[in-house]
């Protein structure tokens, strides 16, 4: 049986890419999502993942919700990625409070609450990967965005932090920062507006999130142990730092 993971928001999206790419690598994967929907049924149905449920944002949560998946895997989470976000866009001036601490805590609070849930298993076993998932935004900024920017910049710093703690213990914390990705949120956007994005990446085209996936794959392996505190940037050029 292969090492353990954990993908949080792991149903739809990058996370559903991230989950299916590490089955295939071999792990035991299991997916988060905060509600269990009759879309996250199909998901379990069609992959064979295991679909488990808690809010991110509530450290309680978090800590109960990994305790079930160990139980249930038959051991502790080897690798973690934090991938769960929300988005909740509007110009500053006019941004409600809600709003701003919302998305602070689904994106950037619950990596804090995620990792603390699995860190002390991860040292006692002496072999971890948490790998926290970013944004281009995080790294740029967006205008409309003050939060979320907010927020995945933060995953950086946090990403850092930990690593430097981590690493005596053979646990290494990285991050990826996606650029814009050919998911559903994304072809929501008007067409106009996604013309002039893709005008700036320098590849000519959004992503897939099979890339994305693909680079999680990479570091959650252990050949991987080398590579902690960084940020990988996936995003076709648009933001080259």
């Amino acid at each position: 049986m292969g090492r353990i993971a954990l993908v949080t928001g792991g149903t739809t999206g990058i996370g559903a890419s991230i989950c299916k790419a590490l089955k295939a690598a071999g792990y035991n994967v299991a997916a988060n999502n905060v509600v269990y929907s009759d879309a996250d049924k199909a998901f379990e149905q069609e992959t064979g993942i295991k679909v488990f449920q808690w809010d991110v944002a509530s450290p309680d949560q978090c800590l109960k919700g990994v305790e079930t998946v160990a139980a249930t895997m038959g051991g502790p989470v080897e690798v973690l990625v934090n991938n769960a976000g929300i988005t909740k866009d509007g110009m500053m001036h006019k941004m409600p409070v809600e709003n701003w601490d919302k998305v602070i805590t689904v994106d950037l609070s619950s990596c804090f609450f995620m990792s603390r849930a699995v860190i002390n298993s991860m040292r006692e076993k002496g072999f971890g990967r948490i790998i926290n998932i970013s944004s281009i935004n995080g790294r740029a900024g967006q205008m409309g965005q003050t939060n979320y920017s907010a927020a995945k910049a933060g995953i950086i710093g946090f990403t850092k932090a930990l690593a430097q703690e981590a690493a005596p213990k053979g646990i290494t914390v990285n991050a990826v920062a996606p650029g814009y990705t050919l998911t559903e949120m994304v072809k929501a956007v008007p067409e106009a507006v996604l013309k002039t994005i893709v005008e700036k990446i320098p590849v000519g085209r959004l992503g897939q999130p099979e890339e994305i996936a693909r680079t999680i794959v990479f570091l959650a392996a252990d050949e991987a142990g080398y590579i902690t505190g960084e940020t990988i940037s996936v995003n076709g050029g648009q933001r080259m730092d």
